[in-house]
């Protein structure tokens, strides 16, 4: 049996989720999310708690089993606290700047600055010129459009110059200079 799956989901007392058909809508503080899940995953739904179980011992419904449950749960964490992620511009002249309407302008050491469209469900703030925050519900998209973002401007071993996560440590190399000199 998977360790994640057979787990129990507690449900918030802000938070309401339905299942029809394993469609689960799930509704809360901060919005609303749905997902449908395969059709032959048992989702159970009951006061304050919800299980997810699997009908066979099946590979396929292995696999399902845990990513269901870790899905559900992501879920409920969205609406009920919503998901943040931060990140930091390293490098001379760096800048960011959330305040164009849906865009994020970044300034990033190229010849012209970089607009980055703000998809639909996602709050992007820049408290300081060199800080990106990026909040929303969905687990998925904030962190896809964080890696979007940090696509634009790598962080590169040499100097760590770049746009990196706020807890992202880079491992530097040594240059030319340090191993030309032994």
């Amino acid at each position: 049996m998977s360790q994640i799956g057979r787990k129990i989901i507690n449900i918030p007392d802000d938070v309401n989720v339905s299942n029809n058909n394993n469609n689960v809508i799930v509704k809360g503080k901060l919005g609303e999310l749905n997902h449908q899940f395969d059709k032959n995953m048992i989702i159970d739904i009951s006061d304050k708690e919800i299980s997810v179980s699997r009908p066979s011992d099946l590979k396929k419904f292995k696999e399902l089993h845990g990513l269901t449950r870790t899905l559900i749960s992501n879920m409920i964490i969205g609406v009920s606290t919503g998901y943040t992620r931060e990140l930091s511009l390293v490098g001379t002249g760096f800048t960011a700047d959330a305040s164009k309407g849906n865009f994020l302008l970044l300034n990033v050491g190229y010849s012209h600055p970089v607009y980055v469209q703000n998809p639909d469900g996602i709050t992007v703030e820049t408290p300081k010129p060199t800080e990106i925050t990026v909040k929303g519900i969905d687990k998925q998209l904030v962190g896809q459009y964080s890696a979007r973002v940090r696509q634009v401007r790598k962080p590169e071993p040499y100097k760590g110059k770049g746009i990196r996560y706020k807890d992202e440590h880079i491992r530097k190399k040594a240059g030319k200079t340090v191993g030309g000199a032994a």
